[in-house]
């Protein structure tokens, strides 16, 4: 009997392979929807014509990374490139007429963007970010009421007395600039200290260590800025200021609404023609103030009439509260309403508003509604 083999055993079943996730065409750069441009920074630089020692390796780094933050930093490039056209010119005409170096000006843009009203965490404040002692120092008086830190025009003029003073004093406009950004005692301290004489050498706090590169970076941008993409149209910056200049000679504060009035404008855009005047009134005292153009004769009557006491400095109305038994001693009491303000409430009784926060105690310019003020009438 033949005999017949035992069957082979059925071949185990194998598995489908497991799905594999596809794997991502590379997208050649032509192709990709958006590519950030790279922009090298510039292998030669100088600050007021003094080379940047752009050879020493780390010195290029310091300048690539101010140059890369700035550069990438497309809306505030836009608003530096607008408002340089409102500022610039008088600038430069103010640097060429004091035989200082063109690119002190982009300190302005470094410090403050240039805004006038620029307030940093440390209490410099305006275009050019005095600190109160340095402002004082060169003659920007600072009282209630007025900061003239805040105009632009003095505070440019202080700038550059200061900046000449550094430039003096260190026969260098890099360590001005250091001097500058973080007072001059502190960078000769730290020269002294660590026996170097080069900005570029010093090691000093961070903020200053950047204050050169950064400017220089602001400078290469805005020297150039089709370069680097940025194309303003024709018209498209802030036209300067046209107006008018006014000077106020008076004992008592005049209100900005009635100066506004008089110039056929709004309060608010003589606020913002005026930034160093800070509350609703221009302050006793004389000051040249800013009107629109054409406006100034206008003013200039409206001022010689509040100095005659023809014309009322604001329409009063009658006190919220009068104590009748103290008008024998020519006290009042007043009580303050909702809306109402320190200085509005001098003006009404046309005192003074540190005589009216001498007479009760008050240290700033804050009254509460209901509270009960004395006026020694």
């Amino acid at each position: 009997m033949k005999e017949h083999a035992e069957p082979a055993p059925a071949p185990a079943a194998v598995a489908p392979p497991a799905p594999t996730a596809p794997v991502p065409a590379v997208v050649p750069a032509a192709a990709a929807p958006y590519v950030v441009p790279y922009f090298a920074p510039p292998s030669y630089a100088e600050f007021c014509g003094e080379p940047v020692p752009l050879d020493n390796q780390e010195v290029r780094e310091r300048f690539d990374r101010e140059f890369t933050i700035v550069v990438y930093a497309h809306s505030q490039v836009y608003l530096w490139l607008k408002r340089m056209e409102r500022y610039f010119p008088w600038v430069e005409h103010q640097l060429a007429m004091h035989k200082l170096p063109d690119d002190l000006k982009y300190l302005a843009v470094a410090e403050s963007d240039l805004n006038t009203t620029a307030v940093s965490s440390a209490g410099a404040v305006g275009p050019w970010q005095f600190i109160s002692s340095t402002g004082l120092r060169y003659g920007l008086n600072q009282s209630t009421g007025l900061d003239q830190r805040c105009d632009f025009e003095l505070a440019t003029s202080g700038a550059f007395r200061y900046l000449s003073d550094l430039h003096r004093l260190f026969d260098n406009w890099t360590l001005a600039a250091a001097g500058y950004n973080c007072g001059e005692k502190r960078v000769q301290d730290e020269m002294a200290r660590q026996k170097v004489g080069s900005y570029y050498q010093l090691k000093l706090p961070l903020e200053t260590e950047r204050y050169v590169f950064r400017i220089l970076a602001i400078k290469e941008v805005l020297s150039r800025p089709e370069k680097y993409g940025y194309v303003l149209p024709k018209g498209g910056g802030y036209p300067p200021f046209r107006v008018d200049h006014v000077s106020v000679n008076t004992t008592c504060p005049v209100p900005v609404q009635a100066l506004a009035e008089s110039a056929g404008t709004t309060y608010r855009q003589i606020k913002r023609l005026n930034p160093a005047f800070t509350s609703d009134t221009i302050p006793s005292g004389t000051h040249r103030i800013k009107v629109p153009e054409g406006k100034g004769p206008d003013v200039e009557a409206r001022i010689q009439a509040l100095r005659a006491n023809r014309l009322p400095a604001v329409a009063p109305s009658p006190p919220a509260s009068v104590s009748h038994k103290d008008v024998s001693r020519r006290i009042v009491s007043h009580k303050v309403a909702r809306g109402e303000t320190l200085s509005g409430i001098a003006e009404r009784y046309e005192v003074s508003s540190a005589d009216l926060r001498r007479w009760n105690g008050i240290k700033g310019d804050r009254v509460k509604v209901g509270q009960v003020l004395k006026i020694n009438r």
